[in-house]
Formats: C-alpha cells, sequence, structure tokens
C-alpha cells in the first residue's frame, strides 16, 4: 500500500510521510539504479523530491539537480507525478535576486517551476524579512512556486515573516525544515515552535540520521552541530541498535518512525543510496502503527541528546 499522505502547511498539495532528498546523493550512485530508487519511490507514494544544490565555491562540481531531471526522464515520470523542492539561498540576497537563482535552479533541473522552495537559513542580521516575503509573493503570482517554507530559522522569525504575509494578504510560509531525530528534539519538540505550528506551519523533518552517525556510520559531509552533541549522539549509535532490534526494526526504521509521531509533521526527508535501502526505510511507516507513538517516543526518550543544549526557540 502507498504511505499515508499529509498536507503540506494549511492549503498546499498532500504529500508522502517520507520524502527523498540528494546531498550529493546522486552524484555517487549508479545511474540505472538512481532511476529505479526513483521509480520505487514514487510509486511507494513518496512524491516530494529535494533536489537543492549544495555546491561551495571552490569545490568540486555538483550535479545533483542535473541528474535528476534525467532520472525522472529515464523513469517515464511526468511533472505531475512528483513535487519538487528547491531551496534558495540567501548569502547573497538581495544583491542577487531570488527570481534568478530560481531560474537557475530550473535550468539545471528541466522543470519550469517548483512545487516547494525551501529558504536557506538566515545568517545575515539585515535581511529585509518583509521585501523577502513580497518578493516570494511575486514568484507565485508567476506561476514559478507554489508553496514556500524556511530551513532552521528561529521561531521569532518565522512568526515575522507569516505576521507581513498575513498583513500583506499574500503567501505566507508553509512549513519548516528542521533537523528533527531522536537525539535532535529540542527546537521542534519545544514552546515556541509549538505556537509555530499552531499557525498552521507544518514541519518538514531532516538531518534524522546525522549524517549517518546515529546508525554507526560516518564519512559523510555532516551539517552544523547545534548545542555541541555530535559525540554525545555518535556514542549513542550501539544502544540504540539495541533498542531498534528489539522492536525488529533496524536503527533507520526506527529513527524514521520516531519523525513520524510529531503531530505537525507533513513528512520526513532522508536519502537513500539503493533501492533495496529505501524498501527497508519504507518499512518505518508500518512500525509507528506496531508499536504505537506514545510507546515509541518514550523508547527513544534516552537518546536525546540535545536536551536543554540548545534554545528551542532556534537559531
Amino acid at each position: 500500500m502507498p504511505i499515508p499522505q499529509r498536507r503540506i502547511g494549511r492549503d498546499g498539495p498532500r504529500t508522502g510521510v517520507l520524502s527523498l532528498g540528494s546531498w550529493h546523493t546522486y552524484d555517487r550512485m549508479d545511474f540505472r539504479e538512481a532511476v529505479s530508487l526513483l521509480r520505487t519511490a514514487v510509486d511507494a507514494g513518496i512524491t516530494l523530491f529535494d533536489v537543492g544544490v549544495y555546491g561551495l565555491p571552490g569545490g568540486p562540481p555538483v550535479f545533483t539537480d542535473v541528474l535528476f531531471s534525467a532520472m525522472v526522464r529515464a523513469a517515464g515520470l511526468r511533472r505531475d507525478d512528483y513535487l519538487l523542492s528547491a531551496k534558495l539561498w540567501l548569502e547573497g540576497y538581495p544583491e542577487h535576486s531570488l527570481r534568478a537563482q530560481l531560474e537557475n535552479a530550473f535550468f539545471r533541473a528541466g522543470v519550469s517551476h517548483a512545487d516547494l522552495v525551501i529558504l536557506g537559513d538566515l545568517r545575515r542580521a539585515d535581511t529585509d524579512l518583509h521585501a523577502l516575503v513580497t518578493d516570494l509573493a511575486e514568484l507565485h503570482d508567476a506561476g514559478l512556486i507554489g508553496q514556500w517554507g524556511v530551513n532552521n530559522w528561529s521561531a521569532s522569525a518565522i512568526k515575522a515573516v507569516h505576521g507581513f504575509a498575513a498583513a500583506d494578504g499574500v503567501p505566507g510560509p508553509a512549513i519548516a525544515q528542521l533537523k528533527y531525530s531522536v537525539a535532535r528534539r529540542s527546537i521542534p519538540d519545544g514552546a515556541p515552535f509549538a505556537s509555530v505550528f499552531g499557525l498552521g506551519v507544518s514541519l518538514q523533518a531532516s538531518d534524522v540520521f546525522e549524517g549517518g552517525i546515529l546508525l554507526g556510520k560516518g564519512g559523510r559531509q555532516v551539517g552544523r552541530d547545534p548545542g555541541d552533541v555530535r559525540q554525545r549522539i555518535a556514542d549513542s549509535a550501539e544502544d540504540l541498535a539495541k533498542v531498534a532490534a528489539g522492536v525488529g526494526a533496524t536503527p533507520a526504521q526506527l529513527c524514521l518512525a520516531f519523525t513520524l509521531t510529531h503531530p505537525a509533521n507533513t513528512t520526513t526527508l532522508f536519502g537513500a543510496t539503493s533501492v533495496r535501502q529505501l524498501e527497508d526505510n519504507l518499512k518505518a511507516v508500518a512500525l509507528v502503527e506496531q508499536v504505537g507513538a506514545a510507546e515509541l517516543r518514550a523508547l527513544v526518550e534516552l537518546f536525546w541528546a540535545d536536551r536543554d543544549a540548545v534554545d528551542p526557540e532556534g537559531p
């Protein structure tokens, strides 16, 4: 059976409770396997794909979004068979327009619109949030984007853009992409974000495996470490595997299943490098039903590494 579907924000499209991202993942895969992965995902009800480019100036070129466009063609997918999530980076804004960045992303991915755009980290204190909302409304009116959301913003910043949008009568933030895992819970589970979710902004759980560290793996590029708890997370991997085995699951299935218990979570974003890995991870959906949401959350309580280590308000 296809996985359950949930709505993005209050009035966005419905999408599977699991979604696929590629932080250089497709760059590392055999192309035929990548095409099979995409086809298997869509057939299982995964419809949202995040293909943001995470290249660094001076670093090696990345082609994950270009490869995605070829994968779509080879898998025989139509544009309305899937939802595309694109990233918009704010480090060069407003000197470099969002529209120019978006058009380049579309050129690389072989599409004419994004169903969802996620604004990257808000690193500059002088960013004009009202102007940002206005620019996004223009992109929406031009048919270039559907919904928009933010990545690892503070609760107060999300409330600010929501307020500007409501006052102007234009679309506001629909989703917040946040680090959320058995180890990093303080921000999405905290009171400040409970009020954000009360506005109709939904959650997209991301970095659920801590770059593989929660699964006892290493060697991959990993994101920031709020609260400086990564070593504590690494040290917990062996015990996490034992708890997972106790309920007949893999550590990955347990990690994914936990995120699905958050009441505001629309979809959980993860990466997979093979069809077999994807099929195993899909079993996380059944694990929630098998164990029960409350029982599952209790099972992983001891792995909450960032409790009292980060401000629940967020970055």
